[in-house]
């Protein structure tokens, strides 16, 4: 063979070679365990930038960054409708002016409205038929009801001092109110839009969970180290007199600083963060038993249960951590790197992605949760501090 044959020969040889490490190359960095989604399928994270007065919109589908919205001063809180193709974005302005909620179009992610509230708006829950929405004016002691067809205030409730924190029961009969200067709780009637019991002695109160059957409610408490159980009215309306009332059940001992509550999907256990404590504490929900507290990392501030109620994940403020507990073996089993401060959470519909927000590097880590390791770093707004996932398919 000539030496012209063997150099040619050898060049094919490479050329092959070379085709092949490419292609291996591409199958490897392809996420193809990743679920294969319809043509008309679309999902988006939504992260408030406080700092900025902006929404940045995330296409999960491609895990890229889709656009930046301008919404109010002072974005704080996020929800997405459960039965339109919406999310509410709650501006809390600033403490001497009037708070507002910008609606987003989730198809064309545009802002089509404003709803002007009250003073210092800071969270938001939606009615189960997602015709409502009840928001949190912090410095005007109420709670707004709107209407989401008209996008207008319906309603005004009076509540304890500094309301920071509410939710609405699965079966529509209760808005639960942590009130965190009165440290209370208050629970407003839907039906009538009124306050039908108020709860003392929960210091700082800073978090709200309901129980899926909406039979309860726990309060974190997060001046001290205690959580509120509260038994819920059975059928609050319209016959007050035939009902069981909203009560006090117990008060559980957990760590220092309980900020946040975690609920398992299943219901079977709510996952205190305690700030204070760098710790997490486990409660049985059904017997107000706490199974104990878990170190966990520096300033826990959320944690979230995977859909198959199997994992914690917890985002430890003072660091650059998000560490995973198991729900059956009980203990830390791991830890993933992201960006400094991460402060809130959200799994992508399926569960596939867990999207964690850092407040100080003002970016989002994308976290694969087959192998709990981090995909990669999307950037955000300035001091962005809440997330909400939409799914849903075009006609």
């Amino acid at each position: 063979m000539t030496s012209t044959k063997v150099a040619l020969k050898n060049a094919a040889r490479a050329k092959i070679s070379a085709l092949a490490l490419l292609a291996l190359f591409l199958v490897g960095c392809r996420p193809h365990k990743f679920p294969q989604f319809a043509p008309n399928y679309r999902e988006y994270a939504y992260v408030t930038n406080g700092g900025s007065g902006t929404v940045s919109v995330y296409d999960v589908v491609n895990v890229r960054v889709d656009r930046e919205l301008p919404v109010g001063q002072n974005p704080t809180a996020v929800t997405a409708s459960a039965t339109r193709n919406e999310v509410y974005v709650v501006n809390s302005g600033t403490r001497s002016g009037q708070g507002s909620v910008s609606v987003i179009n989730a198809e064309n992610n545009s802002v089509v409205g404003n709803i002007p509230v009250h003073k210092l708006p800071v969270a938001i829950d939606l009615a189960p038929a997602g015709d409502l929405a009840y928001v949190a004016n912090s410095a005007s002691n109420t709670i707004s009801v709107i209407d989401l067809k008209s996008r207008r205030e319906v309603d005004q409730v009076g509540v304890g001092e500094e309301p920071i924190a509410l939710r609405v029961a699965p079966n529509g009969k209760a808005v639960v109110v942590a009130n965190r200067t009165g440290n209370s709780v208050s629970v407003i009637d839907p039906a009538t839009r009124k306050v039908r019991t108020v709860i003392e002695a929960c210091p700082a109160a800073s978090d709200i969970v309901i129980l899926p059957d909406s039979s309860k409610a726990f309060a974190a408490c997060s001046g001290g180290h205690q959580v509120m159980s509260i038994l819920l009215a059975r059928d609050a309306h319209p016959e007050p007199s035939t009902t069981t009332p909203d009560r006090l059940e117990s008060l559980l001992d957990v760590g220092r600083g309980p900020v946040h509550l975690a609920l398992k999907p299943d219901g079977g256990e709510v996952f205190v963060s305690n700030s204070l404590s760098n710790s997490i504490s486990e409660v049985y929900a059904s017997t107000d038993e706490v199974a104990g507290a878990y170190i966990m990392g520096a300033d826990p501030v959320r944690s979230l249960v995977t859909p198959d109620n199997t994992l914690l994940y917890v985002a430890n403020l003072h660091s650059q951590e998000v560490t995973v507990y198991s729900v059956e073996d009980g203990k830390r089993i791991d830890s993933i790197h992201v960006g400094d401060g991460p402060s809130a959470l959200a799994f992508s519909a399926t569960g596939h992605l867990l999207f964690v927000v850092d407040a100080r590097s003002g970016d989002v880590a994308v976290v694969r949760t087959d192998s709990r390791s981090l995909f990669t770093m999307l950037p955000a707004g300035r001091a962005p501090n809440a997330i909400a996932v939409k799914a849903f398919k075009l006609p």
